[in-house]
């Protein structure tokens, strides 16, 4: 995929973009917390009959410059408008992964004229308790102990049958976190969990066709409304049952044919 960086309100946007020539839609792909845009490589490569197009999310991968103190998902959303402007994508299907899923849902809902479909998987929709934000802050004091720290956040992102079945989930998800440091894991916990304001509403207004996708013993529940595959595993579908998430991509896909 050719990288190309793309400036936005939220910095230096790693762009990676695999180029078809093909009229159908173009398909682009928005990560989750603590991974970058590799976290779709199974599905970025099954797919050949359209242009497709990945990003590093802020702080995440390769994007690490310029970007602001203080941000939200909401400047995430126009980030990603910015994005498919500076590339001249009119219309584009959005397939996000948690943090990336909260994105496109906050994009589409504000601009339903650029998104063909979406396809969200693992989306957080609720609003973090008060125990739960404690509980982000208290845990970040771990940091110092990296190894720990992302054994723990292994633990919670993915299901305890996928991870046994798969050792080398706990090996992706370290080669991503450490590109990150300790600041910029906190700061994207502030701003994508801990101040993230329930998008229920969000859901139920959307006017573009959507599809969910959550693994059985995923965190997240289920979002209103929406059809909603679930697969095994836990918060990491991508990886954890990468084939079914391509199923689900292919009639997210199909969707928008109809």
């Amino acid at each position: 995929m050719k990288q190309t960086f793309i400036t936005t309100r939220l910095g230096s946007i790693a762009t990676y973009t695999k180029t078809a020539n093909s009229n159908s839609t173009p398909i682009i792909f928005l990560h989750g917390v603590y991974f970058n845009h590799n976290l779709w490589n199974e599905q970025i490569n099954a797919i050949t009959d359209r242009t497709v197009i990945a990003i590093d999310m802020p702080l995440h991968g390769a994007s690490k410059n310029q970007v602001p103190a203080t941000w939200s998902l909401d400047d995430c959303a126009d980030m990603l408008i910015e994005i498919l402007d500076a590339l001249k994508v009119s219309k584009v299907i959005a397939v996000g992964h948690s943090w990336g899923s909260m994105t496109i849902l906050r994009a589409a809902h504000k601009n339903p004229e650029r998104f063909a479909a979406v396809g969200l998987c693992n989306m957080p929709f609720e609003a973090a308790t008060t125990m739960q934000k404690i509980t982000f802050r208290f845990q970040h004091m771990a940091l110092a102990f990296r190894n720990f720290y992302t054994g723990q956040a292994a633990l919670a992102l993915f299901g305890k049958e996928t991870s046994k079945q798969n050792p080398d989930l706990l090996n992706q998800l370290k080669s991503a976190m450490n590109l990150l440091t300790s600041k910029e894991i906190k700061t994207t916990d502030e701003f994508v969990i801990i101040k993230a304001t329930d998008s229920a509403q969000l859901i139920n207004e959307l006017k573009v066709p959507a599809l969910a996708i959550k693994g059985v013993e995923d965190y997240v529940p289920a979002p209103p409304v929406l059809k909603t595959t679930l697969v095994k595993g836990g918060h990491v579908s991508p990886l954890e049952t990468p084939a079914e998430v391509n199923v689900f991509i292919n009639t997210l896909i199909a969707k928008v044919a109809e």
